[in-house]
């Protein structure tokens, strides 16, 4: 759905955006994870053809953002980290300009606004006046405004920036219903575990740079190299504690009365393993969860490793 190929974007001396390549599938979410100035909106402004990339290629859905941006904008829902929106409109006029502004029809706008006023929370404000609503209530609209011509991409950049956390939750709420619809998302965020909750794939970025990118759980695992696994019995605590001492994939066991806690280097099918000697030997089960390294741990490791190599 979107391949960006060896994109830069200069400043004069100061590189941006520094030969970043990724692909994000149909149905993929990414989270683009970085700090503030590291490249993460102008990679996104590019993308929704708001700005000329210095060199590289983006296309969405196979068109190149500069030979046909229209027809990309067709395609795509952008919203910014920062937006205007328009005071003196109701909520309902709002999202009418804008259904306006891509060529729906009248009933088109209507249905279409109903429908999204609805999935965001905000069908009971749709006679109150855009610059009454709160702040989060406002981020909710740019959102549906971003859907009213349902595009196939939407480019989220910080969506739950300034949020009170009873909005964040709300938000976290509505991407996931947008993730059971199959949209594909390109969202990034500081709220690191919230992203680890959405996404399918994250990309880290530092200094212009994609450092790594990939499946959320591969790159936990690359980099943390182990699982956490909670495991609770009903009894037989020391008949479970030799067990667990037996296997050559757990590395570290933790335990008070009957819960453990292992550090574990296997895959997931020696984990169906381990819990099948677990029941053959007896033993009885409460809680078996695996628990992968956090997303803020992934972020450390990997940075930190890039100024290794690169001598920062």
């Amino acid at each position: 759905m979107l391949v960006i190929e060896n994109l830069i974007k200069k400043y004069g001396d100061f590189t941006a955006v520094d030969n970043i390549s990724l692909e994000i599938r149909e149905g993929d979410i990414y989270g683009f994870v970085g700090p503030n100035g590291a490249g993460k909106t102008t990679t996104m402004r590019i993308a929704a053809t708001l700005m000329e990339a210095t060199s590289g290629t983006v296309l969405v859905d196979g068109i190149d953002v500069r030979e046909d941006y229209l027809k990309v904008r067709g395609k795509i829902g952008y919203m910014p980290d920062f937006f205007g929106v328009y005071d003196n409109l109701k909520v309902d006029e709002y999202m009418d300009f804008y259904g306006s502004c891509y060529g729906l029809s009248r009933a088109e706008r209507e249905k279409r606004t109903d429908e999204l006023l609805e999935l965001v929370n905000l069908r009971d404000k749709k006679d109150s006046y855009v610059d009454t609503l709160s702040r989060g209530m406002k981020q909710r609209l740019c959102l549906a405004r971003s859907l009213i011509h349902n595009p196939e991409l939407l480019i989220l950049d910080e969506p739950a920036s300034g949020m009170d956390p009873r909005a964040r939750i709300e938000m976290k709420g509505i991407l996931k219903t947008l993730k059971g619809m199959k949209k594909t998302i390109l969202i990034s965020s500081h709220i690191l575990h919230e992203l680890s909750e959405l996404c399918t794939h994250i990309g880290i970025i530092e200094r212009g740079k994609l450092v790594y990118s990939g499946e959320i759980q591969d790159i936990m695992r690359r980099i943390t190299g182990r699982t956490i696994l909670k495991i609770e019995v009903l009894s037989e605590r020391e008949k479970a504690l030799a067990l667990f001492r037996e296997q050559p994939l757990v590395e570290d066991i933790y335990g008070e009365e009957n819960s453990f806690e292992l550090s574990f280097s296997g895959s997931d099918e020696d984990m169906a393993e381990l819990l099948r000697h677990l029941v053959l030997q007896g033993i009885p089960v409460k809680t078996f969860v695996k628990e992968e390294g956090s997303l803020e741990e992934v972020f450390m490791e990997v940075t930190r490793e890039y100024e290794l190599e690169n001598g920062n």
